[in-house]
């Protein structure tokens, strides 16, 4: 098997660490396979010291300055809010496709702090896209959107990880 060759990146930020030894175990054993096929990298913005004494506003836009600091201007920023579009994972892979036609050569993709994200994150935003309707810890939305992209690495290389 040949990985697919690519120029473009997947980078995924995400507020805060992940306590949980199982969760960061699958967090990185789904990193290594998707590592295969795309560069990527998890870079964790660690939590805003003192939030307890922010409001929910203050503490978004503290996170939204960290998150926008990290974002260049050639950066397609897709951010994971309940709000966005869901997809299948077949047209999730579809998706990655188009981006890489595109010639796009990051995507960076966001899971915002507790309370989401800065109307300064929201604007600079291309995209936005929704794992579920349902709520999940950040915890897991890490490991379930690296699961993800994996596996929509896996459906554009026709490999039988996802059956139909």
């Amino acid at each position: 098997m040949q990985p697919i060759l690519t120029s473009m990146n997947i980078k995924l930020f995400a507020i805060g660490k992940t306590d949980d030894k199982n969760f960061q175990q699958l967090i990185l054993d789904y990193s290594k396979r998707l590592s295969f096929y795309i560069k990527f990298d998890l870079e964790i913005i660690l939590d805003i010291k003192n939030a307890k004494n922010m409001s929910e506003t203050q503490q978004k836009e503290k996170e939204g300055e960290l998150i926008l600091s990290k974002i260049k201007a050639t950066d397609q920023l897709i951010l994971l809010d309940e709000k966005g579009t869901t997809f299948s994972s077949i047209s999730l892979s579809n998706e990655l496709q188009k981006f890489m036609n595109s010639g796009i050569k990051t995507l960076v993709f966001v899971i915002g702090g507790p309370y989401g994200f800065s109307e300064a994150v929201y604007a600079k935003a291309n995209s936005k896209i929704a794992l579920s309707s349902m709520t999940f810890s950040h915890q897991m939305v890490r490991l379930f959107f690296i699961e993800q992209m994996y596996r929509a690495f896996t459906i554009l290389y026709n490999e039988p990880y996802h059956h139909k």
